[in-house]
């Protein structure tokens, strides 16, 4: 079983994929197929002992589209470099050659008065050159049965020169192949955006292999490699700074506007671009794992996670293209038996045929989805297709995680209290040594409070994590355990002494932590996680935007709950929550508020996350966990994108509601217009290609920001 990956040149509508998929369809040792037409991509796994690749491009090939192996790092950037300038496509030269044939023998028939036999062979000169590429695809389709708008363009053009209109059956394919070329324009405009971040990706890096440097393909740069990143550059793979200092430009993966200074032991990310400084990395990732890789691979992928108006363009477009067929044969052959006059019959079916189809609908929708999407990539937010692009706008809740998602995720120490005249370092000596073997995000505060005050850690005996209460270890023979509030009422060693000191930090909205040895508490430690900055107005501005209810789920205690809460604005929260009773507390939102949200740090929050309606992983530049577990993840830790992510889905709905009723009212008009003959093929495909061109330029609307 092989892979591969192919870009195909001119498959720019529904009608070219289904003759791909109809080709491999057709191809003894297929295995399975998947076709991104915004991506110009066909994914195909196949046996190798029945075809080859070069027997998929073949086949292809005889469609008339152009097939090549895609490269499996930088994406698109050898087909943006090595494309034929768009006034030198064959298809240009033969519409440009067609039209100017025709303005030739239009002049010269009723300005010069030549005789209608002349201009009627420059109309027919001008239909063999305009028409070469059309008919060749429309004919690779009838091969292929599967009939689309070419197939209709060759039946209407040889219907009318068949009754002897030549002058409308060249303006008809002249229409057609305007149409077409500006349809394929127009959605290469959004191509070019999702080509905007594969530009992101230098092609080379500096390498340093054996104390001597060169530059290498990043696809030759291996995992544990050391590049070099001079002044200016942008950095060509996910590492870590290991010498070196400077500040690097992070927006093109995070969105944000301010450089981040980075030095020894920080993760740098592809794509970013170093600033003044030079710094040497260590390569983690190679780049189809990097970050950008991921962004990249997620937006190309974004149109096989379909929204439901995406399946109902394509469930639309199965049953009524064959309609269409039946109706205007129906229309050419009833009424001639009934009451003859076959010219008229025939010519009204034609005019059926043409005006009936068209790409609108079947490519206005994946348009506005991937453009949407596009924004959101430019703007640090990766939405991972059309599906959950749409599920935002049917939001009604939102739960928040506490740690990490409303507050900084970055806790500090501000209290240690002891009992039983032990010292300070005596119980931050215990609790160092436990937590080292944690992998809660409290246990690093402990840990870096140890190593400013150079507090030695102990071998453990023994050591069980308790999960969503603590840890339990032995030292020297001595058990200890080490956890929250709960953990401590579950072995009964808290006292009403201890009890009120405790809740006066909980007041001040610290979480404390709590050190216990066989006979009870010795030792509590208070930590303070700031709020971020602009919690309290994303919240603000979630509720404004229609957000029935905001929610704060926390494993802390009531008191600190109750602090945060109140500071952020959220409606109501739920404390002292162990990871299981998050998922139950969002599937009982569920049910209260129908489409409900969760946003967390993507690692002890995924669970939750999976349930709910739409998972927004928090702080995902350089944690594959958040990337993988989100259905949207943000790059950075800002909350406000939340409301950004709204406000673009619903944008997003109203414009594929907007493009599907566009298509509609082209149709009921165009097809009983035809039907009772008042519109001739000329005006009818002239009308059919504005509006399919007309709802695509309405889905590019989506690369903009705000309303434009």
């Amino acid at each position: 079983m092989e892979k591969v990956i192919l870009y195909i040149k001119g498959m720019d509508c529904e009608d070219e994929a289904k003759i791909i998929r109809s080709k491999m369809e057709g191809l003894k040792g297929m295995l399975s197929f998947d076709i991104n037409i915004m991506a110009r991509n066909l994914n195909a796994t196949f046996d190798e002992g029945i075809i080859t690749e070069q027997d998929i491009i073949k086949a292809i090939d005889e469609t008339g589209m152009k097939a090549h192996i895609k490269p499996a790092t930088v994406s698109l950037k050898q087909e943006i470099k090595g494309a034929t300038p768009w006034w030198r496509e064959p298809r240009i030269l033969t519409l440009s050659a067609s039209g100017f044939i025709i303005l030739v023998a239009f002049i010269l028939e009723h300005i010069f008065g030549i005789s209608h036999k002349v201009a009627t062979i420059l109309y027919g000169t001008a239909t063999l050159i305009g028409g070469y590429y059309p008919a060749k695809m429309g004919l690779a389709a009838l091969k292929t049965l599967t009939p689309n708008i070419r197939t209709l363009m060759v039946a209407g053009a040889t219907g009318a020169i068949g009754l002897g209109f030549w002058e409308e059956a060249v303006l008809l394919i002249l229409i057609y192949s305007l149409g077409d070329v500006l349809e394929a324009y127009a959605t290469d405009r959004v191509r070019g955006a999702v080509r905007a971040l594969m530009e992101l990706a230098s092609k080379e890096a500096l390498v340093r292999r054996d104390g001597k440097e060169a530059l290498l393909n990043v696809e030759d740069v291996i995992v544990g490699d050391t590049i070099i990143i001079k002044p200016a550059e942008r950095i060509p793979l996910d590492g870590k700074v290991i010498r070196g200092s400077s500040s690097v430009d992070q927006s093109p993966i995070t969105g944000e506007s301010i450089p981040v200074a980075k030095g020894q032991g920080d993760d740098v990310f592809a794509g970013s671009i170093n600033q003044r400084g030079s710094i040497e990395v260590i390569v983690t990732k190679p780049f189809e794992d990097t970050t950008l890789g991921k962004i990249i691979h997620y937006v190309e992928e974004a149109e096989t996670r379909k929204s439901s108006y995406q399946r109902f363009g394509e469930t639309f477009g199965r049953y009524y293209t064959p309609s269409m067929f039946l109706l205007s044969l129906s229309v050419m052959l009833i009424p001639t038996i009934l009451v003859g006059d076959f010219s008229q019959w025939f010519y009204r079916g034609l005019v059926v045929l043409v005006v009936s189809c068209s790409c609108g609908i079947a490519l206005s929708i994946p348009v506005s989805v991937v453009a949407a999407i596009t924004n959101a990539a430019r703007h640090g937010v990766l939405i991972k297709g059309g599906a959950h692009l749409e599920a935002v706008s049917h939001l009604k809740a939102i739960a928040f995680d506490k740690t990490g998602s409303l507050t900084m995720g970055k806790p500090v120490l501000t209290d240690i209290i002891t009992f039983k005249g032990l010292a300070e370092d005596t119980i931050l000596n215990l609790a160092t040594s436990i937590e080292n073997r944690s992998e809660h995000v409290l246990s690093d505060v402990i840990l870096s409070e140890a190593r400013e005050r150079g507090v030695s850690i102990n071998e453990l005996d023994e050591f069980e994590a308790i999960p969503g209460l603590g840890a339990k270890a032995k030292i020297d023979g001595e058990t200890y355990h080490i956890g929250s509030m709960a953990l401590c009422k579950r072995l009964g060693t808290l006292t009403t002494e201890s009890e009120e000191k405790i809740k006066i930090f909980e007041r001040q909205g610290k979480t404390v932590i709590l050190l216990m040895d066989e006979k009870g508490l010795i030792g509590v430690f208070a930590v303070k996680d700031e709020l971020r900055t602009e919690a309290k107005e994303s919240i603000k501005r979630l509720k404004t935007l229609g957000i029935k209810a905001i929610i704060m789920l926390t494993g802390d205690n009531e008191q600190v709950a109750k602090a945060i809460s109140e500071d952020t604005g959220v409606d109501r929260y739920m404390a002292q929550l162990l990871p299981e009773e998050k998922v139950e507390a969002v599937k009982s939102l569920k049910e209260d508020y129908g489409f409900v949200g969760m946003v967390g740090d993507g690692v002890n929050d995924a669970p939750a996350m999976v349930v709910s309606d739409v998972g927004i992983a928090m702080g995902a530049a350089g944690t594959d966990v958040a990337i993988e577990t989100g259905d949207i993840v943000l790059m950075s830790d800002d909350l406000s994108k939340i409301p950004y992510i709204l406000d673009l889905s619903r944008r997003a709905v109203n414009n594929m509601k907007q493009n599907i009723a566009l298509s509609l009212i082209v149709i009921a008009f165009l097809v009983p217009m035809a039907l009772i003959g008042k519109i001739g093929l000329v005006p009818g495909i002239l009308i059919n290609e504005m509006g399919g061109l007309l709802v695509i330029v309405n889905g590019l609307r989506l690369l903009k920001d705000g309303d434009g």
